[in-house]
């Protein structure tokens, strides 16, 4: 007798699977949190708060396993230990080098409680899987509600505040020169982000939160210099990818966290290989004689943020 190990297949009834109300949700829900995570990527990438990103998701890890503990649903114990977090980090981490102290004490301690409180009692096992993975078809409709009402708070902040936002994001010593309140504006940002990552950890978990919020930002930025295109860029490439990685999840029963990754992922290869062969040839038109007619390629990270960013009036560099 064999043993199927691989569960990996193409299924017949893919479509029928699209239609039925838990893969509804799952779009729904996924289209709400990568439209969130579309807008609040550009300002990690630009303010350099990736490491903040993935530390926020790990924060959650302690408020979940211990809501289970205490018989409230994990994830208001998650946001809760998300915004402590972003608290702690917008402002105790004025410089950047303040900012990665206190981000990596803050997510080694919460690391630390998460995984005490998940031995504490076996039930929070499942709850302790689920924020590290997602699971993007156990949305529900509770779920869906509250996804909507963290999104239009999200947008509505950001509305409020966006030029402020992006002028300190872009330069911050001038923008703080200028009586922009660079503190507190980082404060409220970090709240923000906060609610995206509560949000899009039920969707992709904790260990792959990265891909979703900072990915589809850094290919926008990679495509144009103006912030409002390259949220647009950076929101469709997250839907997209959320939209394709559970069609092929139903296609081919593969988790679709994996594949919404996977997606994202391969975009941001796609653009980069193209920008940074675009960049290499330019090189070499303006420098022919350089090296033997090849200019040195860029580094890889540097292609992650942009040359200049348009605020709308000059040409800023990033």
């Amino acid at each position: 007798m064999t043993t199927q190990l691989v569960a990996i297949g193409y299924q017949q009834d893919w479509w029928t699977i699209l239609g039925s109300p838990f893969m509804r949700n799952a779009l729904i829900g996924g289209t709400v949190v990568a439209l969130a995570s579309g807008l609040m990527g550009y300002f990690i990438v630009v303010r350099r708060n990736a490491f903040a990103a993935h530390a926020l998701a790990h924060m959650g890890l302690p408020g979940a396993t211990g809501a289970v503990l205490l018989g409230i649903p994990p994830v208001l114990g998650l946001a809760v230990f998300c915004a402590g977090g972003a608290l702690v980090i917008g402002a105790l981490g004025k410089r950047a080098s303040d900012r990665d102290v206190v981000t990596g004490t803050t997510l080694a301690f919460a690391t630390g409680l998460g995984l005490f409180f998940n031995s504490l009692a076996t039930k929070s096992s499942s709850t302790m899987t689920n924020v590290l993975f997602g699971n993007l078809l156990a949305i529900s409709h509770e779920q869906l509600i509250g996804f909507s009402v963290l999104f239009l708070v999200l947008m509505l902040c950001v509305g409020l505040i966006y030029r402020p936002l992006l002028y300190s994001s872009i330069n911050a010593p001038v923008a703080e020169a200028k009586g922009v309140p660079v503190r507190a504006l980082s404060v409220v940002f970090m709240l923000l982000l906060a609610l995206a990552v509560t949000m899009a950890v039920q969707a992709v978990g904790t260990l792959l939160l990265f891909a979703l919020l900072v990915t589809p930002a850094a290919t926008g930025i990679m495509l144009t210099p103006r912030p409002s295109l390259a949220m647009a860029i950076s929101a469709a490439i997250s839907v997209c990818s959320v939209w394709l990685g559970l069609g092929a999840s139903a296609m081919f029963n593969v988790p679709p966290s994996f594949l919404v990754v996977t997606v994202a992922c391969g975009i941001w290869l796609v653009v980069w290989l193209i920008d940074h062969r675009g960049r290499r040839v330019a090189d070499v038109l303006d420098h022919p004689t350089h090296s033997g007619g090849v200019a040195p390629a860029e580094p890889a990270g540097a292609l992650l943020q942009p040359k200049s960013v348009d605020t709308g009036g000059s040409r800023t560099p990033a």
